[in-house]
Order: structure tokens, then C-alpha cells, then sequence
């Protein structure tokens, strides 16, 4: 069990595809000015979705009710930039997955997360968001535990409105507690 209460640093990285709401999540609950690195899309695909994209990281902090800093890390959605990832990941506690539920095959999207974290998460926790779910509710939130299953493993997954501060605070607690009392 980790102690996270007397860690001299909590860093927390939020992951996911394209258009799941990483930066967005980041930027509604920071109490910083979030440092991102958006920049034009190369790939056609992610232009259709969207104007800018990450393409480094999101940076923000909040601060936990007993005044421990939370740092927020985002990676980039990009697979061509999923080393990131790896790098963001190094001294991080715990990780939240964001999943757009509109994605042509979420469930495919949660396992590619899921593998390219393995190592990392073999020594720590994880909280999957279930994006855009007001969009499309298929897969249910049942598939999804399905899905995990499956795979031998039982992270937290909730409904997470990326533009809603309750709702990322919320994944967010989850998170802390899993790593407290998990």
C-alpha cells in the first residue's frame, strides 16, 4: 500500500486518444495556468476532429484539502508521440485513462492504453474516464468491466465529463484512494 499522504510529490498523468478530453480535464481543474503544447494536426484524421492537438504534454496542479500539490501531467493522443507516455510516466503514482466512447472501437482504444502502460501499471494504479458517453452510450459501462475482466484486471471505470471539474475531481479521488487503500 502506498502512502501517498507522505510523499513529497504526487504526480498523476492523464492518457488516452485523441479527442478523449486530457487537455480539457487538465484545464478545468487546474489552479494554475496550464502549460500545453498544442499545435495544427499533420495526421488528417485528428484534423477532422479537431483544430490543435498535444503534441509534448499538459502541465497543471491543484492542491488536496491538507495542501499536498497534486501535479497533472497530460500525454499526447497521438500514437506517433506514445514514448511520451513513458517519459511523463517516470516518478508518476498513478494514471487515468481517458476513453472516448465515440471512437470507432473504445474497447480497442482501452486495451492499446491498458498494453502501453503494462509495465507501469504492474506497479501501480489506474482509473479509466468514459468519455463523450452523452454521445454514445455504447459500449455500456458493463462492457467495459467486461473488457477488464477479461484482461485479469479491475480498475475503477467511470462516466467522466472531461469539461466538468466534479467530474475529473472525481476520477481524481478515485484514483488517490485506490493508490491510499488499494
Amino acid at each position: 500500500m502506498n502512502d501517498i499522504r507522505n510523499s513529497k510529490q504526487i504526480k498523476l498523468v492523464f492518457t488516452g486518444s485523441v479527442g478523449a478530453g486530457k487537455t480539457t480535464a487538465i484545464g478545468v481543474i487546474s489552479e494554475v495556468p496550464v502549460l500545453s503544447t498544442e499545435a495544427k494536426p499533420s495526421e488528417t484524421e485528428v484534423a477532422r476532429r479537431k483544430a490543435s492537438t498535444t503534441v509534448a504534454m499538459d502541465y497543471g496542479e491543484i492542491t488536496l484539502d491538507d495542501g499536498q500539490k497534486v501535479y497533472l501531467y497530460g500525454t499526447p493522443g497521438q500514437r506517433r508521440f506514445d514514448f511520451m507516455c513513458h517519459i511523463l510516466c517516470r516518478g508518476a503514482l498513478g494514471l487515468i485513462i481517458l476513453i472516448d466512447n465515440t471512437h470507432p472501437d473504445p474497447l480497442s482504444e482501452l486495451d492499446y492504453y491498458l498494453n502501453l502502460n503494462a509495465d507501469f501499471l504492474s506497479n501501480s494504479m489506474a482509473v479509466i474516464g468514459v468519455t463523450h458517453y452523452d454521445e454514445s452510450d455504447k459500449p455500456s459501462m458493463d462492457d467495459y468491466c467486461q473488457c477488464l475482466q477479461e484482461r485479469g484486471e479491475f480498475w475503477p471505470v467511470l462516466r467522466a465529463d472531461a469539461r466538468q471539474a466534479a467530474d475529473m475531481a472525481l476520477l481524481i479521488d478515485t484514483l488517490l484512494a485506490s493508490l491510499e487503500y488499494g
